[in-house]
């Protein structure tokens, strides 16, 4: 093991790493308070400084994934589809099977330069996450708790809000609805059989309302639906702990280009268009676990520097003070001072791995156990 390998497994480094992004969050976070008074100014203005202070922090994650752990993206598209890619305003279809396939998603748009736009329709209790919601919620992200029939007029105010957005945005959806998991498989696929829908052996029975609303609130806004079939090379089923200790992926991305004219307007079939797509997303990786290839033209877009130096920026501005500050605490001599930063290191570690927490799949919510049962 190198010496810059065995740094990547140190928990101290982990814990600075951890401290860096915590810190210049609630820095971002605060700057994004302060940016409100720019809304009725002039909104646009407003969108386009979020847009880039979200990138700050949002690149220190996908920094972790290019350069930190090294991991490999590589594309199965077409150079048609490749060479619309940052140019419009998309919606993004992606499979929900692992922990990091947020992150995967990510480090394209950031390679593609719309990741301070990107956008997501989120389920509303990470809005109270710190950081990740807070800076959701000054990026206009649309946020639902997954029950119709609250949701259904806060969902659409916020994406007709989008109309105007002056930036070219990708809208994920996660159409599942929530992480694949054994259990949730199982109740999803009882309640395909009982509306006589094929099953599905990859994924959960989409859930169409997010995706019908969405199709029909952005039209004329939106170009196009980006179907995203995601896996591993290898079986992997990679962690946001894993990057974090520095574990190389080889993540595979099938990407296909849906115009949004030929998507049908009327609500029941365009749900139908979905449940189409899914099978063949379900296709694709059947294909992908025979043969360990995705059909289609490989691209891998370069990794840019801009993440690096971002983090590298923060680190320098922040980690300085902090050393400066240890080495008097302990120089002291002063057993109080010394518990309290030791304490300190304590809750920022815990803070840290709460963070981690949110994205993995054994802690995720219960919502698909017994949803599914009820009548979509």
């Amino acid at each position: 093991m190198g010496f810059i390998a065995f740094l990547k497994t140190q928990f101290i480094v982990h814990l600075l790493i951890g401290f860096v992004f915590v810190v210049s969050g609630l820095i971002i976070n605060f700057i994004q308070l302060c940016t409100l008074v720019l809304w009725p100014i002039n909104k646009q203005f407003y969108r386009r400084v979020n847009c880039r202070l979200a990138y700050s922090l949002w690149s220190q994650l996908v920094m972790l994934l290019e350069w930190w752990s090294g991991t490999e993206c590589t594309l199965f598209s077409d150079e048609a589809t490749v060479n619309t890619f940052g140019k419009e305003h998309v919606i993004i279809i992606l499979n929900h099977n692992f922990e990091i396939d947020f992150l995967c998603g990510w480090t394209m748009t950031e390679r593609f330069g719309v990741l301070g736009s990107s956008k997501v329709l989120a389920k509303k209790e990470l809005l109270y996450v710190p950081l990740i919601g807070w800076t959701w919620y000054f990026l206009e992200i649309v946020f639902c708790k997954r029950k119709w029939e609250e949701d259904r007029d806060t969902v659409i105010e916020g994406l007709k809000r989008l109309a105007d957005y002056p930036e070219y945005m990708w809208f994920l959806l996660y159409c599942e609805g929530t992480r694949f998991t054994e259990t949730k498989h199982r109740i999803s696929m009882e309640v395909a059989e009982s509306k006589g829908l094929p099953k599905l052996k990859y994924h959960l029975l989409p859930r169409t309302k997010g995706f019908t609303t969405a199709v029909q609130c952005l039209r004329g806004t939106v170009s196009a639906v980006y179907d995203v079939t995601l896996n591993f090379r290898g079986n992997k089923n990679p962690s946001l702990l894993g990057i974090l200790y520095g574990k190389k992926y080889e993540a595979d991305m099938c990407v296909r280009r849906f115009p949004l004219e030929d998507i049908p307007q009327d609500e029941k079939e365009a749900a139908n268009w979905l449940h189409k797509l899914y099978q063949e997303k379900d296709a694709l990786q059947e294909m992908y676990n025979q043969e360990g290839t995705f059909p289609g033209q490989q691209f891998k877009p370069p990794r840019r520097p801009w993440t690096l130096l971002n983090f590298l920026f923060w680190a320098t501005v922040l980690l300085s003070p902090l050393f400066t500050f240890g080495f008097g605490v302990f120089a002291s001599g002063s057993p109080l001072l010394i518990l309290a930063f030791l304490g300190f290191v304590g809750a920022a570690s815990f803070g840290v791995r709460r963070l981690i927490g949110v994205t993995e799949i054994e802690k995720g919510s219960s919502y698909g156990n017994q949803e599914f049962k009820k009548k979509e």
